[in-house]
């Protein structure tokens, strides 16, 4: 069993039912799915970057990607609908938590001057999206095979109501947030 899934069940639920006084274990947030999204807007000229995008994207996140396609056609940057442009996963269970658990405590202090991430990219319902801009953080990629460095989206789907339990709820789990002084 996953790290982070042990860390939530045996410290985080007890912590949060303390701190909001929830009266069921039911009641305290969680994480439902961890989406990882890649645009390649390169892949217009060259269909070959797309491949190395889901070949990197699978690499790091563990499960096979699925390539997105663009709902319009745009003329200024020559794109038909249709044309794939990027590739996302989405994780669910155990993979998500072996992947948040790689991202909060390797991937992350790995990026250059790092202090943190900012703890204001919650969306009001309890989602978190986080912005990475190199793939060369994450352990899985070699540094030298790399051909181009592409950014990723990585968005936090958690069931809290609020922003303040989201927080809470990754701050538990080890997320490492900025810390305001």
């Amino acid at each position: 069993m996953a790290r982070l899934k042990d860390k939530y069940k045996n410290d985080v639920v007890p912590q949060m039912m303390k701190d909001f006084n929830y009266s069921s274990v039911m009641q305290v947030p969680k994480i439902e799915k961890v989406v990882v999204n890649m645009g390649v807007g390169d892949a217009i000229q060259n269909s070959k970057l797309l491949d190395e995008a889901v070949a990197e994207m699978a690499a790091i996140t563990g499960q096979a990607p699925v390539v997105t396609k663009a709902k319009k056609s745009i003329a200024n940057f020559k794109l038909r609908e249709g044309m794939p442009i990027g590739c996302k996963v989405t994780l669910r269970s155990d993979k998500m938590y072996e992947f948040l658990d790689k991202l909060f405590n390797i991937s992350l202090p790995r990026v250059r001057d790092f202090r943190g991430v900012s703890d204001t990219a919650f969306d009001g319902r309890g989602n978190y999206t986080l912005g990475i801009k190199e793939q060369i953080i994450f352990p899985e990629i070699d540094f030298d095979k790399v051909n181009r460095t592409r950014g990723m989206d990585v968005v936090i789907v958690t069931t809290a109501q609020s922003n303040d339990e989201a927080k809470a709820l990754l701050e538990k789990l080890g997320m490492p947030f900025v810390k305001n002084n």
